[in-house]
């Protein structure tokens, strides 16, 4: 087996997850062959090399686990809480596997949640180039008028409130937005291809409406068919459209327009998308 990034293979081995993997290492936790490694980067061969973490030999690579749950609200999406608060491990009895959340649902937030302790995928799903679509219900107070629907579609310059240290002004990309039943508080169904911070919320208080509700229904190919609080296993064909997925799936939501430089001779390029 040819060698291979020593947090990869940590994660791999089920101790725990690929960045947490990084902070062993630079923490001096890890010794490769009796030797403690610091340096990111390094490598092993798993089959060869003896690697242990804080003294415990590794086992080798654990069979993987692929989880769709259906996270209720009052849950945070957290394998643990300094603060004690349920997180939706909790949820997940009788699974030996040390698995962990892909990308997050706050607390108030309903819906499809995928885990897994797949390191790869779960990386290929998170990062900004995969541009795997989330489709979410979202129930808001007031009726939301076309031209603030028009600012998501486009995208929209959200802000930080007074107070939000973590927060920062961003732009987010085009979303899909789309009347689902039309009352005094109605529902839209939105789909994004990115995951801000509390995006959905920020986007609506940016036109002028609270958010009541949000419950994420689809993610990439899979979609919410479980009850609240239950999970499955993912299917293997599931898992293999999830990895085309997270390699190259384009969400078909309209693209920015082109910025065009101020030299009005030079040929205008397209801007980045935010992810």
């Amino acid at each position: 087996m040819a060698a291979e990034r020593l947090q990869k293979i940590i994660a791999a081995a089920g101790v725990s997850s690929r960045r947490k993997a990084e902070e062993l290492i630079t923490q001096g936790r890890v010794t490769v062959n009796g030797h403690t490694v610091t340096e990111l980067g390094s490598k092993a061969d798993p089959a060869h090399d003896h690697i242990k973490v804080d003294g415990k030999m590794l086992q080798g690579a654990e069979r993987h686990v692929y989880l769709l749950l259906n996270k209720p609200k009052g849950y945070v999406t957290t394998v643990s809480d300094p603060e004690g608060r349920p997180t939706v491990m909790d949820l997940v009895k009788n699974i030996s596997a040390r698995i962990y959340p892909v990308g997050r649902l706050d607390w108030a937030s309903e819906g499809l949640l995928l885990l897994t302790n797949d390191g790869d995928l779960a990386s290929k799903l998170t990062r900004a180039a995969s541009h795997v679509p989330k489709t979410y219900l979202v129930k808001i107070a007031g009726k939301a008028s076309e031209e603030g629907l028009e600012k998501l579609r486009r995208g929209i310059k959200i802000g930080a409130k007074p107070g939000e240290r973590r927060m920062k002004a961003v732009h987010t990309a085009p979303a899909q937005v789309r009347l689902m039943k039309d009352a005094a508080n109605p529902w839209y169904e939105v789909t994004l291809i990115e995951g801000k911070n509390r995006q959905i919320r920020r986007m609506f208080e940016e036109i002028g409406h609270h958010v009541e509700k949000i419950k994420r229904v689809r993610y990439g190919p899979l979609t919410l068919n479980v009850e609240p609080g239950e999970f499955r296993e993912l299917a293997p064909g599931e898992v293999a459209a999830l990895r085309r997925a997270g390699r190259s799936e384009r969400s078909g939501l309209p693209a920015r327009k082109p910025a065009a430089k101020k030299n009005r001779d030079s040929r205008t390029r397209p801007s980045k998308r935010d992810k």
